[in-house]
């Protein structure tokens, strides 16, 4: 090998390095790490829950997990969109009806059908861009809206808003004090406020992200707090992002399900959603964003149009046999499954809410939303975390994992099968966990 490579003049991978590469020493790059990585906290915080499970089951083989933790839909597919599904694939396999590479916005029909049958005709077809999910959505807006801009996100929220911001640039380390990043502005939304964030307090931000009902709290916003949200941002100059991936859930009377059921928001607004909880879809994939066509930046130009850009620039379409499914979703039996789908999981959340308080633990969400916020009265949401887990052998997620103003809750999810429901609170109940700090 040595006089092959002195032969070759091969410098750089000569002598006792080329022999290590040879036998597979681990070598490095001269590329540098993208320095923004380097600021995340830890994990994830879904993943970082599957690694605890595992870990406790290695030394607990035998122990009977239930999953009350990540928001997973476990019902299976009803008939008419599974028809829907299996339609779409059987068309790839005959010459007349296959489809290859389709428009990057998705197909016509469902972004017609998504605008008339969910939005009744408030927004326009050609406003919609179907995708992969809302989660995905969250990030390629991010991608458009780049390192310069400041961003505001609900304390607790959904993990995504904050990392997306955190690795786009957009933000200076931690501060391990308040666990909150510098160059992000964080909306306290507590029981105090109704889970809703103190506007005439809130520092501006360019980009505004708000879910409703909200993930984790359970929360869903009223007609005159989104109202107040739209007034905001347009008195400051700020784009809102609103996520509407639970919105099906809403059963309370006069609360919107849209943020463009509130006058003005098409001016101020974008809107991520997503069939995964809709229709048991989240391991086929299919959402959709909203962008107004009056949704201006500062300069004047549309933001639809650089939107637009990055979908055709990154993206390829949702697939051709997961938007067939889509449209089977919105003809008129498919909308009734999912409603039966929805009825379903609000009546685990129902149950869990019922038998918690009747326990003494005081709790909130579960009406408007599939999510239980259980408030620990004072206790640690990571120590919680880990007494139902050994105690009760359930899985839940730790409030703080939703940011610093979700330390002292507990998040319960009800998308489990209504038996693993029951038994879990049975469980955590039998178990003697206390309600409050002892």
């Amino acid at each position: 090998l040595a006089a092959l490579l002195a032969a070759s003049g091969a410098d750089a991978f000569s002598g006792v390095a080329g022999l290590r590469m040879a036998a597979g020493e681990a070598t490095t790059t001269q590329v540098k790490r993208n320095a923004n990585f380097a600021k995340l906290q830890a994990g994830y915080l879904f993943p970082e829950i599957g690694r605890r499970r595992t870990e406790f089951l290695e030394k607990n083989p035998d122990a009977d997990i239930i999953s009350l933790g990540i928001g997973d839909t476990t019902q299976p597919i009803p008939e008419h969109i599974l028809a829907g599904l299996v339609g779409g694939a059987s068309k790839l396999g005959v010459k007349d009806t296959y489809s290859g590479y389709g428009a990057e916005q998705g197909k016509g029909d469902l972004r017609e059908k998504i605008a008339d049958k969910l939005y009744n005709g408030i927004i326009d077809a050609d406003e919609v861009f179907v995708s992969d999910g809302a989660k995905c959505d969250v990030a390629r807006l991010q991608f458009m809206f780049g390192p310069t801009v400041t961003s505001a996100v609900q304390d607790p929220s959904y993990p995504v808003y904050v990392d997306t911001s955190v690795m786009m640039g957009q933000t200076k380390l931690i501060d391990p004090e308040r666990s909150q990043y510098e160059g992000i502005v964080y909306m306290p939304c507590n029981p105090d406020n109704g889970f809703f964030p103190d506007l005439k307090n809130t520092p501006r931000a360019d980009v505004m992200y708000f879910c409703s009902p909200n993930n984790p709290t359970g929360a869903a916003a009223t007609t005159e707090q989104l109202t107040e949200l739209v007034e905001y941002c347009k008195e400051k100059g700020s784009i809102l992002v609103f996520d509407a991936a639970y919105a099906p859930f809403i059963r309370t009377p006069g609360v919107p399900k849209s943020i463009f059921e509130v006058p003005g928001a098409k001016d101020v607004a974008i809107e991520v959603n997503s069939f995964s909880k809709y229709a048991g879809f989240t391991g086929v994939r299919l959402g959709w964003t909203v962008v107004p066509k009056n949704l201006k930046f500062s300069d004047g130009t549309l933001v639809r149009d650089d939107f637009n850009r990055v979908m055709t620039t990154c993206f390829n379409g949702a697939s051709n046999i997961v938007q067939e499914g889509g449209m089977a979703c919105l003809d008129d039996a498919g909308l009734a499954e999912i409603d039966a789908l929805i009825e379903y999981y609000l009546g685990n959340a129902k149950i869990m809410r019922e038998k918690l308080e009747a326990a003494g633990f005081t709790v909130h969400g579960g009406t408007d939303a599939p999510y239980i916020f259980v408030d620990l009265q004072g206790r640690s949401s990571w120590d919680m975390f880990n007494e139902v887990l050994e105690k009760a052998n359930v899985v839940a997620i730790p409030g703080a994992g939703f940011g610093p103003g979700g330390e002292g809750f507990l998040r319960l999810s009800a998308f489990a099968p209504r038996d693993d429901c029951e038994k879990a609170m049975e469980r955590i109940i039998d178990a003697g966990i206390a309600p409050v700090a002892e």
